[in-house]
C-alpha cells in the first residue's frame, strides 16, 4: 500500500471518529491533511468520505427510519418528521451551491482560520451547558417544522471549516429549547440528506480532476469512515446525555491551539 493510501486510511478513521461529535470532522481532516502533506484533488476526498460516516446512521437507526417510511402514507406525525428534516436541509442546499467554489478554494485552504474556529467553537461548547434554556422538546422526531428550519439555518455556519456541522446543529437546537439527546439525534438525521447532497454535488463538480489514484484514496477513506463511525454513534448519544460538551470543548481548544502553534513555527 502506497503512502498516500495509508494516509487516506488514517484520515478515513479520523473522519468516522469525529463526524458525530462537535469537534469538526472537516476541520480535523483538513488540518491533518495539511500537516501530513496530503493534497487531494480539488479537496474532494475530505468532503466525499464524510458520507461513509453518515451511512453509519442507517445501520443504527435503520429500524426507526424504515418504520417512519412505512407509516408516512397514513401517519401525519411521520410525514411531519420527514418534512422537518427536508426543510432543515434546504438552507444548506442554497448556501452550499452558491458558495461552493469560495468554500473549497479559500476557506478549505486556510489552516489558520480552521484552527481559530476550532478554538472559538471550544469556548462556545464550554459555555453551552450553563447558558442553555430548559428544554421544551425531547423527541427528535417531533420537532416543529419552524424550529427545524431554524436549526437548518444555523447548520450553514458549518460551511466554515472548523465550526462543526454537528456542533452547530446541536448547540443551535439546544438554544431553541431542544434537549441534549434530541438535539444530537436530530443532528444525526439532518446529516443524512446534508452529506448525501454534499457528496453528490462535490463529486460532480470535481469529476474532471479525479483519477484512479484519487478514487482509490476515496474508496479506502469512505470504507474506514463508515466502520469507525458505527463504533462512535451510540456512544455519543449516551455520553452527551450524561456529561454534556465540556470534553469536546477542551479537545477543540487543545487541537486548535496546537495547530496554531505548528503553523506559527512553520
Amino acid at each position: 500500500m502506497t503512502e498516500s493510501l495509508v494516509t487516506a486510511a488514517f484520515l478515513g478513521v479520523l473522519e468516522g471518529l469525529t463526524e458525530f461529535i462537535p469537534v469538526s470532522s472537516t476541520g480535523h481532516l483538513l488540518l491533518a491533511a495539511h500537516f501530513l502533506g496530503f493534497d487531494s484533488a480539488g479537496k474532494t476526498f475530505e468532503v466525499v468520505i464524510q458520507l461513509g460516516a453518515v451511512l453509519a446512521i442507517l445501520s443504527v437507526y435503520a429500524a426507526r427510519l424504515w418504520a417512519v417510511a412505512r407509516a408516512a402514507p397514513s401517519d401525519p406525525a411521520a410525514r411531519r418528521f420527514i418534512l422537518s428534516v427536508l426543510i432543515a436541509f434546504l438552507p444548506a442546499v442554497v448556501v452550499g451551491v452558491l458558495a461552493h467554489d469560495f468554500i473549497k478554494s479559500v476557506l478549505f485552504e486556510t489552516p489558520t482560520l480552521i484552527a481559530v474556529m476550532l478554538v472559538l467553537g471550544g469556548v462556545v461548547l464550554l459555555a453551552v451547558d450553563r447558558m442553555m434554556p430548559a428544554p421544551r422538546h425531547d423527541d427528535a422526531m417531533r420537532l416543529p417544522v419552524g424550529l427545524a428550519f431554524r436549526v437548518g439555518v444555523i447548520q450553514c455556519l458549518a460551511m466554515i471549516p472548523g465550526v462543526s456541522r454537528s456542533g452547530a446543529t446541536i448547540v443551535g437546537a439546544m438554544a431553541l429549547g431542544v434537549s441534549k439527546r434530541a438535539a444530537a439525534e436530530f443532528s444525526f438525521f439532518l446529516s443524512m440528506p446534508t452529506m448525501a447532497g454534499a457528496f453528490a454535488y462535490d463529486l460532480w463538480k470535481s469529476r474532471h480532476v479525479l483519477d484512479a489514484g484519487a478514487m482509490s484514496e476515496i474508496a479506502i477513506g469512505f470504507a474506514l469512515a463508515f466502520v469507525s463511525a458505527v463504533l462512535v454513534v451510540r456512544w455519543v448519544l449516551d455520553y452527551v446525555t450524561r456529561h454534556g460538551f465540556a470534553l469536546f470543548g477542551w479537545w477543540r481548544i487543545i487541537v486548535g491551539g496546537a495547530a496554531l502553534a505548528l503553523i506559527y513555527l512553520g
